[in-house]
């Protein structure tokens, strides 16, 4: 037997011999209780707290701040509305019409309307919002048609004075950021003579904002500037909405003068068509269908007569109800060919279909195979007859 004399802790073969000792197992840990108590929890708290606090006051200092997804709600909040589903605080709209369109002369009913509460072409208005209007041309005349907004609606020089609403004639050229400063500065000054700032920024027209600076229209990039000052100025001014007036081009079924990049920039496009009834269409738009809003007529105010006797006039917008001019509906009596294409554009939707789209789904069933023209001539033909427009390179039925 081996001389190693035994010990608690030693092991031993079957002969006897001593192997080596046993590792006993270690005292258990005496592990917490694991509901803390109230004043451990109220401490953890406070900590949590602090922690937080110091993340966001980190977050608050940040140049380009974020926003975390938990602090976001679920459920969007609705937009607050400057005129109920069409123009909301924070966003930019462009309403293009052709050299005497009546689209400055609509803006100035929208300023009355707006700084009155009253309601707009049907769309209700949520407040007596302030109305800043650049009017970059024609300042005159925007005056002479806001005086007639007021002197038709019965409202004396008292009322005016209750009317948040300023003219800026200034020449502005949006594509400096040097603008911004002289732009905040005029609406603190706005802001001091009606006890807040305006909500509705309307600058008229979108052309000489640009022209200004002896910059392009037909430029992307010049236009890219002009876009990226009027988010400037939404940020620093309490997130008014923008609405921008401008002109269609010489074709106006391909919408507004120069570079398209415009349609990338703003929220709703709105073009006004028409001759002695005027439509309001909706031709681009973020949160809203495309397709006409509301027509309208133009009438002429006399202010009285001058020291000749002759009328002193404006024309401004008519307050006849106008009925909505709704999209027209194929013709019973429509070819084959032009009821297969319409319909064609029309199951497109909104989206619309672009012309080589259209051709390919139209050759499809079989037309315009062997004759390409009759394509482009049946397009032209439910383009006469008020059925499809095209916008940017996109086609689309008008009741889509």
């Amino acid at each position: 037997m081996s001389e190693h004399q035994p010990e608690d802790l030693g092991a031993y073969d079957n002969a006897g011999n001593y192997i080596g000792e046993i590792e006993m197992p270690k005292p258990r840990a005496e592990f917490p209780d694991p509901w803390p108590s109230k004043e451990a929890e109220a401490k953890f708290d406070a900590e949590m707290r602090q922690i937080e606090a110091e993340a966001k006051r980190r977050r608050d200092k940040l140049k380009y701040p974020i926003q975390l997804l938990h602090e976001m709600t679920v459920k969007p909040k609705p937009k607050s509305w400057i005129v109920k589903g069409l123009l909301a605080r924070g966003e930019t709209s462009a309403w293009i019409a052709p050299p005497g369109g009546m689209k400055s002369a609509l803006m100035a009913e929208l300023c009355v309307c707006v700084a009155n509460q009253l309601p707009w072409h049907g769309r209700k208005v949520y407040h007596c919002d302030p109305v800043l209007y650049f009017a970059l041309e024609r300042a005159d005349l925007v005056q002479r048609r806001l005086a007639a907004h007021c002197e038709r609606l019965g409202y004396t020089q008292e009322h005016a004075a209750d009317m948040a609403i300023a003219i800026c004639r200034s020449t502005i050229d949006l594509t400096n950021e040097a603008c911004i400063k002289d732009i905040s500065d005029t609406i603190f000054v706005f802001r001091d003579n009606y006890g807040m700032p305006p909500r509705l920024l309307i600058f008229d027209t979108f052309a000489k904002l640009i022209a200004a600076g002896g910059k392009d229209e037909n430029s992307a990039k010049d236009q890219g500037a002009v876009f990226a000052n009027v988010q400037r100025i939404k940020d620093e001014n309490g997130n008014p909405h923008v609405a921008l007036i401008g002109h269609t081009g010489k074709d106006e079924s391909r919408g507004a003068r120069g570079s398209n990049a415009i349609l990338g920039d703003v929220d709703v496009m709105v073009e006004i068509s028409g001759d002695t009834i005027k439509t309001a269409t909706v031709t681009k738009a973020n949160d809203m269908p495309v397709g006409p809003l509301f027509s309208f007529k133009s009438e002429t105010h006399q202010f009285g007569v001058d020291d000749e006797g002759d009328p002193i006039t404006v024309n401004i917008v008519s307050a006849e109800e106008v009925s909505a001019q709704v999209a027209p509906k194929p013709e019973k009596r429509l070819s084959e060919t032009q009821e297969a294409m319409y319909r064609i554009l029309r199951d497109a939707g909104p989206s619309g279909l672009s012309m080589e789209d259209w051709n390919t789904k139209t050759r499809e069933v079989g037309i315009g195979v062997k004759r390409p023209a009759t394509l482009t001539n049946t397009r032209g033909q439910l383009r006469d007859k008020g059925l499809v427009r095209e916008y940017a390179g996109i086609w689309r039925a008008n009741n889509g």
